[in-house]
């Protein structure tokens, strides 16, 4: 791994690696299974503590957040206050999705995320679920593919250590989470479907009949258990491991159909970001296979809609970032139409060095499945041959000087269109518009010390900026 400049873990986390690190093999894999598949007997500290803060800028910004629910917001605020930059908070800010907002962030699914830093080139990493394949899965589900994409993010782009950021997540996990407003709303969609399934009753349900609601206390042990086991063992475990195993194992059991091989070939793709040129402004655009990046892109440049050229640029078969960028220099647009497509959700990060990601996450239905992976207490994904892909969709802007947005969304169907009417908007200074069913996370600067984050007014989403003497 690349060498990390910070460490963001709990004293007693420290610690409690060292000592793993003297124990046999052997040993090693018991204490890991009974982590795994039992309640978590040390838990870290429920917030992070001992981070070196050397990286803190001496005064202005030290970064915003923006996510569609707030405690992962706060929770990605807290490791940019701390000293990570805007990689790792997007880290940390993904994995605590994974536990307030499983709905949409499972870490049974995947999703997107575009990255860029002044002076070079933005890039888009793309880590999207496959489908399983094996015969007579009733409830097919697709491969986890976060851990991987994030894991890639942040050994590029990170400070600090990739397992100092699944503490906040873990702890959110074991500790428990205040259901939001947004997690509320989605178990509410889904009630009857979510509560036939016993294991997601069990974590998901209020009495009989009912789901949890905004306000009431949600704990995962199990989840906890996942979580410290790649802490562990790390994230390979979940892909060629003895966890893939146990992955693997409840998936069939859940009527998901994955297999070992399945697990094997999940792997992110890394890619130039789409890019164009307009008045002054470069603005960079999540790249295929994330083609809502395109359909933004397009409405950004032409005004067409960024659905219809989704539509005609799935329907053409093309799949390369060279037809993409082909496309869009072309202004190639299209008039066809794509189905419902999964519910998602998006966040947004900057740093006070300049360094701006915007993702997108999605598990391909609300919900996935609606089935959980047994002892791991993870929400599988739905399989990406039974579903639509997901519109994932997200931009960044940049003049000569400094940056300008970041953009991200979701909104089913009209994400896209969404992202490039924020961009042609952010662009000309006006105000982020909110209209139709995409929902925008954004952050606007003015100079990279001057920015601040933009929510939907019509969400329940946060965005949580900080100076280093004042908080706004």
């Amino acid at each position: 791994m690349a060498h990390r400049q910070h460490q963001i873990s709990t004293p007693d986390a420290t610690q409690t690696r060292r000592i793993a690190s003297r124990l046999p093999a052997s040993l090693m894999a018991s204490v890991a299974s009974g982590l795994l598949l039992g309640a978590c007997s040390w838990i870290p500290g429920s917030h992070l503590v001992g981070i070196s803060e050397t990286a803190a800028p001496a005064g202005g910004s030290i970064g915003t957040v923006v996510a569609d629910e707030p405690q992962a917001a706060l929770v990605g605020h807290d490791v940019l206050a701390r000293g990570g930059n805007a990689a790792d908070a997007a880290t940390a800010t993904a994995l605590a999705l994974g536990v307030t907002l499983p709905s949409r962030a499972s870490y049974g699914g995947g999703g997107a995320c575009l990255i860029s830093r002044p002076g070079e080139a933005a890039q888009s990493i793309s880590f999207l679920p496959r489908p399983g394949t094996s015969k007579g899965a009733d409830r097919p589900a697709g491969t986890p593919a976060s851990f991987r994409g994030l894991y890639l993010m942040q050994l590029h782009y990170g400070t600090v250590e990739f397992n100092d950021l699944i503490a906040p997540a873990l702890n959110l996990a074991s500790s428990g989470i205040t259901v939001s407003r947004a997690l509320a709303t989605d178990l509410a969609a889904v009630r009857t479907a979510l509560l036939a399934d016993e294991s997601a009753r069990t974590i998901f349900g209020r009495g009989e009949a009912n789901t949890l609601a905004a306000g009431d206390s949600l704990a995962q042990p199990r989840l906890a258990g996942f979580l410290e086991r790649i802490r562990v063992a790390g994230v390979g475990d979940l892909y060629n491991g003895a966890l893939a195993d146990v992955y693997v194992t409840a998936a069939q059991k859940a009527g998901g159909g994955l297999n070992d091989d399945d697990m094997r070939q999940t792997l992110p793709v890394q890619t130039d970001a789409l890019t164009t040129h307009q008045g002054g402004i470069n603005a960079a655009f999540l790249a295929p296979p994330a083609d809502g990046g395109l359909g933004a892109a397009i409405r950004y440049t032409t005004g067409a809609s960024a659905q219809g050229a989704v539509a005609g640029w799935r329907a053409s078969g093309n799949t390369t970032l060279a037809a993409a960028q082909a496309a869009l220099d072309s202004g190639r647009s299209g008039n066809g139409s794509l189905p419902s497509l999964p519910a998602s959700t998006s966040f947004v990060v900057t740093d006070h060095s300049g360094m701006a990601v915007a993702c997108a996450l999605s598990e391909n239905n609300l919900f996935g499945t609606g089935r959980i992976a047994g002892s791991t207490g993870v929400v599988l994904s739905a399989s990406p041959a039974r579903t639509p892909q997901p519109l994932l969709s997200a931009a960044i802007l940049r003049d000569q000087r400094s940056l300008r947005a970041v953009i991200a969304a979701s909104g089913q169907n009209e994400a896209a269109d969404a992202v490039g009417d924020a961009a042609r908007a952010a662009a000309h200074d006006a105000p982020i518009p909110h209209e139709g069913a995409g929902r925008i996370n954004a952050i606007v600067c003015h100079g990279d010390d001057s920015c601040r984050g933009v929510t939907d007014p019509r969400a329940a989403g946060l965005a949580a900026g900080t100076t280093n003497d004042s908080t706004h």
